[in-house]
């Protein structure tokens, strides 16, 4: 198949999973062409399968901002019909399968399929604001097929956008090459670590992933454990944190590593992976870490707990409470048995039930029930 696929080529986790979905569908012979404003941050190279076009937005002083979408539909548009694309798989409905729609009216009467992957954010936030709402709603029920990260976003979509076409759940994915439990002792000694528990944080750090949570959680049980806290990623709320992490006295203990492509790597250096977010609709970051051996201290919210089996491996406390994940944290550090153990279990699960190739040909299912 020739499958045009947009997505944001930010470090996010919209982006990371349409980056590697697009790899590995050309590594399963199809031919893929990212479509964006930049190349994906997990693209660094293209080869026979794989090809990168870029949207060029255009500035004019009438313009307050460049109009992305429709740039955006017309280079869908082109490269659509220079390459015979036989659809488009876009990722965020907002403005992607918009910009889907509006490149399929340029190209009346030879019209592409459009395969919309929601990852959350887009529906949870953007899509239920009323600025949003009905474009949102309009472009998904005017997809040929929908998929959904989680039961939980196709959930809130069918209930916070009241909509009607039905949503395949398509769980995202994890690359056993690429994260795995091999620790890289030069890397460690580069980063700084010593040799005392590692605690990981890794986001985009917006306000949803309660940044300042895991370091209140670092500052609780870092005189007692000796550890140290490693926070990888880049966002709003990076600043805000550090200046959190002085006034409580723990800054000199806090690796800020900012946005790093070798996230398979760094994670097998922690002992527990941290993520406090209000609202994950999956959770990638911490099926990656599961991949590595990693257990994962959240809270118990949004599509989380369909990656993470309370208890087994990882442990999510209510949402909010920064106590009972500083009781948990402290709980697996003290226990390294407890912890080795839940790590395994975890490794296991992200293998047997979320490897690459097994959700690849759950979408390429999806790609040829829409071109049937």
């Amino acid at each position: 198949m020739r499958i045009g696929i947009t997505c944001y080529p930010s470090a996010g986790g919209s982006g990371v999973i349409a980056t590697e979905l697009g790899r590995s569908l050309a590594g399963r012979g199809h031919d893929i062409h990212f479509i964006s404003y930049s190349r994906p941050f997990r693209l660094p190279r293209e080869d026979d399968h794989i090809r990168f076009h870029k949207v060029k937005t255009v500035t004019y002083p009438l313009f307050k901002y460049p109009p992305y979408s429709l740039a955006l539909a017309v280079r869908m548009a082109e490269v659509a019909r220079r390459e015979k694309l036989d659809l488009f798989h876009v990722h965020y409905a907002i403005p992607h399968a918009t910009s889907a729609l509006l490149a399929n009216m340029i190209l009346e009467p030879h019209r592409v399929g459009v395969v919309t992957t929601l990852h959350g954010t887009d529906i949870t936030l953007v899509g239920s604001d009323e600025s949003f709402f009905e474009i949102t709603k309009l472009s998904i029920e005017r997809s040929d097929a929908v998929t959904a990260v989680s039961d939980f976003l196709a959930r809130e979509t069918q209930e916070k956008l009241a909509v009607k076409h039905p949503i395949d759940v398509i769980p995202n994915f994890v690359d056993s090459q690429m994260f795995d439990t091999k620790v890289n002792p030069d890397l460690r000694a580069e980063i700084g670590i010593d040799d005392g528990p590692v605690l990981m944080h890794i986001s985009n750090f917006r306000k949803v992933k309660n940044v300042k949570d895991v370091i209140q959680l670092f500052a609780a049980v870092q005189e007692s454990t000796g550890a140290q806290l490693v926070l990888v990623g880049d966002g709003p709320e990076r600043i805000p944190s550090r200046i959190l992490a002085e006034e409580l006295g723990v800054l000199d203990r806090i690796l800020f590593l900012g946005n790093r492509v070798e996230v398979g790597q760094i994670l097998p250096l922690a002992d527990l992976l941290l993520l406090p977010s209000t609202v994950e609709s999956f959770g990638l970051v911490a099926l990656e870490a599961m991949a590595c051996g990693i257990p994962v201290v959240g809270y118990d919210g949004g599509g989380l707990p369909e990656v993470v089996r309370h208890g087994t491996d990882g442990m999510l406390a209510p949402l909010g409470s920064v106590e009972r994940m500083i009781e948990m944290t402290l709980e697996l550090l003290q226990n390294p048995e407890k912890r080795k153990m839940m790590g395994s279990a975890a490794r296991e699960r992200a293998l047997s039930e979320f490897a690459t190739e097994s959700i690849t040909a759950r979408y390429e299912a999806v790609y040829e029930r829409v071109l049937r």
